[in-house]
């Protein structure tokens, strides 16, 4: 959804929401409301979106706590998203771009596979195993993927991003198989009381890459 070009409402918060309707329903502001630039606040919402998630969970993301984590005006949500699934799908897309754009930025030098792998190992050990928050987001995004296709498309891609990471330097098979040792190691993270152990993410790729047939590499 393209926001209008006019100011969006701004003073007020409009009439209350009860908890049953904040994710379909937006209600409509009750009187004319004085009118503020914020070209950021769009951007602002999404990345509150993604704080409420982490924190509530999708179950517990509503729009009043969205607009109050953004620091805007209930009516704001109405103003760029038509309702919650955009705003849910926005903040997945940012949140899954940002991850793939990390793997890349890992295994963008790499001018062959043990340089790749390590980039890749990298990319598991100190980014998406960063923060909890970063974790529970993950796991969000994965639950909605399975029951909706909407929200698959969004990590088909990201996956996508990732393989494409390392098939310069192995076949299409090992990719896969590395990026689906990612993705396990992150549910294997959430499910477990302890911590992964040490190098887990190293001795998995090393054991995976050991029987990949490794492509020449071509620096552009």
């Amino acid at each position: 959804m393209t926001a209008p070009s006019d100011p969006e409402p701004d003073a007020g918060s409009g009439p209350a929401l009860d908890s049953a309707s904040e994710h379909d329903t937006f209600s409509a502001p009750a009187s004319p409301r004085t009118r503020r630039h914020d070209p950021g606040r769009r951007d602002r919402i999404i990345d509150a979106c993604l704080e409420v998630i982490a924190e509530h969970g999708v179950a517990g993301t509503s729009h009043r706590r969205v607009a109050a984590a953004a620091d805007v005006p209930l009516g704001s949500m109405t103003y760029h998203f038509e309702g919650m699934d955009e705003l849910l799908r926005e903040a997945f897309t940012r949140f899954a771009g940002e991850a793939a754009a990390r793997v890349e930025a890992r295994t963008a030098r790499a001018e062959t596979l043990q340089e790749a792998l390590a980039g890749f190992e990298a990319n598991i050990d100190q980014d998406v195993f960063g923060t909890q928050g970063e974790l529970v987001i993950t796991l969000e995004l994965y639950t909605l993927a399975a029951r909706r296709p909407e929200f698959r498309e969004i990590t088909s891609a990201w996956m996508a991003r990732t393989r494409a990471c390392l098939e310069p330097f192995v076949d299409d098979g090992t990719a896969a198989l590395l990026d689906a040792l990612n993705e396990g190691l992150v549910i294997q993270k959430a499910l477990h009381l302890r911590p992964p152990m040490p190098d887990l993410a190293r001795e998995g790729v090393a054991r995976l890459a050991a029987g990949a047939q490794e492509r020449p590499h071509r620096a552009d």
